[in-house]
């Protein structure tokens, strides 16, 4: 069951006279949180009837409209129980439409409405937004983007995982059975910079016109830096990005999907070589990867699986195919430093960007 309590509240945004903080209730309420096991290890905050309401008030969406959940354990997730969890997350009110259409980009992912929650890698949903709403909110998009220091990007997925946790049930060591987990699983949201983008944004490529507010979500296993300052051609840094993704440690599937975030210096070095994100990815699809004997060498050889047996020299990419949904390319953070990230995918991602509304 969902965590509803009832009492005073003061309203979002207001500055509460010193006068008027009483730490020692503080605690305990954080206290009574925990004791009740609706917190994620962090302190949550309380989510009063009137913090709910006044959450609601941003979004035209019915209240008790269903919009997440998990049929095999039928539990549901209504707008409301959404937006308590946003509250309690640390989101402000304003959150709750990217929260929403995080939930439901998440609706049309087969592994959230499957058992990706439960599953022993312990996905992370990654959430990308796009377009002015990222300003409006404060999502960073630049310096630090996977790091935390910015509210919004640290309460919007964070949300997420109270309503898995206290919605569907979803608990560590219970029906969730992450074998370690991954570092951070509730807090991975970046915005794309796309102010220092040379290409189209990210959104673009994945069903919403550019200049328009958008939440895309894709579920993910690693993330791997791509620290490189020294290339000298688009080749070489190009090299590099293939190498990381083909690392043998994360490879369970014939082939899979990731995400690439370019740091703005990388997407700029790629397009001055008259490289657009496609030829990008056409190139990772072609160069990344590995043979049968590589991969049989490292005990994970595919010729023993159901659409085996293969040559030696078989190469297997280790990207799915060269699209927008098997490979997209987001552009952030700092160009203070050439780093990227390789995030990779689990299982697969839809290829779809929502529109916030």
């Amino acid at each position: 069951m969902s965590p509803d309590l009832d009492g005073p509240t003061v309203p979002a945004g207001t500055t509460v006279p010193e006068t008027r903080l009483d730490p020692a209730a503080s605690r305990a309420m954080a206290e009574y949180l925990f004791d009740r096991g609706w917190s994620d290890g962090l302190p949550v905050l309380p989510a009063t009837l009137e913090v709910v309401e006044d959450f609601l008030l941003h979004t035209d969406r019915d209240p008790d409209e269903v919009l997440a959940g998990l049929p095999q354990l039928d539990r549901h997730a209504t707008v409301r129980d959404i937006a308590l969890h946003a509250a309690m997350a640390g989101c402000r009110p304003e959150y709750l439409p990217v929260v929403l259409t995080a939930w439901e980009a998440l609706s049309h992912e087969r592994a959230a409405r499957g058992g990706g929650w439960q599953s022993t890698s312990g996905p992370a949903p990654l959430v990308i937004v796009n377009g002015p709403i990222r300003h409006r909110l404060g999502v960073n998009s630049t310096g630090g983007v996977f790091g935390p220091g910015f509210r919004a990007n640290m309460t919007i997925p964070r949300a997420l995982g109270l309503t898995v946790r206290n919605g569907f049930g979803v608990v560590p060591q219970q029906l969730e059975q992450a074998t370690q987990g991954v570092p951070g699983r509730w807090f991975h949201c970046v915005g794309e910079d796309e102010e220092s983008s040379p290409w189209a944004p990210h959104s673009a490529e994945t069903g919403v016109p550019a200049g328009q507010d958008a939440v895309s979500v894709v579920l993910t296993r690693t993330s791997e830096f791509i620290d490189n300052r020294s290339f000298r051609s688009a080749g070489e840094l190009l090299r590099d990005i293939a190498d990381t993704l083909q690392r043998m440690g994360p490879w369970i599937f014939r082939s899979s999907s990731a995400v690439l975030v370019l740091n703005p210096a990388h997407a700029r070095a790629l397009d001055d070589e008259g490289l657009s994100k496609q030829d990008v990815r056409q190139w990772l699809v072609e160069q990344a990867g590995h043979t049968e004997a590589d991969l049989a060498a490292a005990g994970k050889g595919l010729s023993d699986r159901p659409f085996g047996p293969f040559a030696p020299d078989h190469f297997h990419p280790a990207v799915t195919d060269a699209t927008p949904a098997s490979l997209p390319i987001v552009v952030a953070g700092s160009p203070n430093a050439a780093i990227s990230m390789v995030v990779r995918v689990f299982s697969t991602w839809s290829g779809q960007s929502f529109p916030v509304h």
